[in-house]
């Protein structure tokens, strides 16, 4: 499974910095032929303490963990949703990815100068967040007047889509974002290949840059704190990114190898096994289920199997972060 999330922010808030420090970590691209990384991509390794634990007890040749995909996007400025700057690669790189990781400078450093020569945070997050909204707000009012005719002859799915459409069109016209319209699931299914920009997952990134650090101009919202030059908070970004995306994991282990495999959580077990190869789903028998922590007080699958700990689960079972599965097909 191939999700990413797209940096985001204004010009010198440390975006690039913060990409450079996590490609850093990359993971050799060998392992995941799937990917051809372009510099602007970059797939990073989850960290997972499980993985080294139960690659010991099996003594694995590979230890291969989950990752997730990192996209460098084009610096932002006010205008972009017009064109301005890089506005419309920004915008198409961002319509591409699968949520978005908003980096916000609130260090202060003469030497680094800011676009609006100070640092305001909440300002920054304000100018970001109104593009975003604009574009939304022009891609609405296009399908809007393109449903026009369907609605006129009274074509049912037309008008919902409409009232739903027309919702949005009013939260946008408050400035906010398309995620404050509260739509539900079957509302946001209707629209859904409109790829609207503001209802994709975004959190915030606090570049803290050392010590110099402005905690009363915390956003609202998911966030984490990083100082891209030290790599710290790196990991707490990563794991936050996996969570963002929606994804959990499920473990596989052995002699040959110890594996991370990445799921939607909510998975039932035959769709998780389709991270490991596509028949799993349709040739699916059942699976062998034990939670992490009971194989490594057990110490091995044999011995947890003896003390009944090995769960046997069919179709329905819904796979939990941290499973320990062996599929039967």
């Amino acid at each position: 499974m191939s999700l990413s999330i797209g940096i985001v922010g204004l010009p010198n808030v440390g975006k690039s910095t913060l990409f450079n420090a996590l490609t850093k970590k990359s993971v050799p691209a060998e392992n995941y032929p799937f990917c051809t990384i372009d510099p602007s991509v970059g797939i990073v390794p989850v960290p997972d303490e499980r993985l080294a634990k139960l690659s010991e007890i099996s003594k694995s040749k590979k230890t291969i963990p989950a990752v997730v995909e990192f996209v460098d996007i084009a610096g932002l400025v006010a205008g972009a949703s017009k064109g301005e700057g890089l506005g419309n690669k920004f915008l198409t790189n961002i319509r591409e990815v699968d949520a978005i990781a908003h980096v916000v400078r609130i260090f202060e450093d003469n030497s680094v100068i800011h676009v609006a020569n100070k640092v305001d945070p909440m300002q920054d997050i304000g100018v970001i967040n109104l593009e975003l909204v604009l574009a939304d707000m022009e891609t609405v009012s296009k399908r809007i007047l393109n449903l026009n005719k369907d609605v006129k002859k009274g074509d049912k799915e037309a008008i919902v889509e409409e009232n739903i459409l027309k919702k949005l069109g009013k939260v946008f016209e408050e400035g906010k974002i398309a995620t404050e319209a509260n739509l539900n699931d079957d509302e946001k299914l209707k629209i859904k290949s409109l790829n609207l920009l503001t209802l994709k997952p975004m959190l915030y990134v606090l570049n803290t840059s050392e010590v110099n650090e402005n905690t009363e101009a915390t956003p609202p919202g998911l966030f984490v704190k990083v100082d891209p030059v030290f790599e710290k908070g790196l990991d707490d970004l990563i794991k936050k990114s996996y969570e963002l995306l929606g994804l959990e994991t499920f473990l596989t282990t052995g002699e040959d190898e110890t594996r991370a495999w990445t799921i939607k959580i909510g998975s039932t077990a035959p769709v998780a096994g389709m991270a490991i190869h596509t028949d799993f789903r349709d040739k699916f028998i059942r699976a062998e289920v034990v939670a992490y922590e009971k194989l490594i007080e057990a110490g091995s699958f044999v011995k947890a199997k003896e003390k009944g700990w090995v769960r046997t689960e069919g179709k329905d079972y819904i796979v939990k972060d941290g499973d320990v599965i062996e599929f039967l097909i």
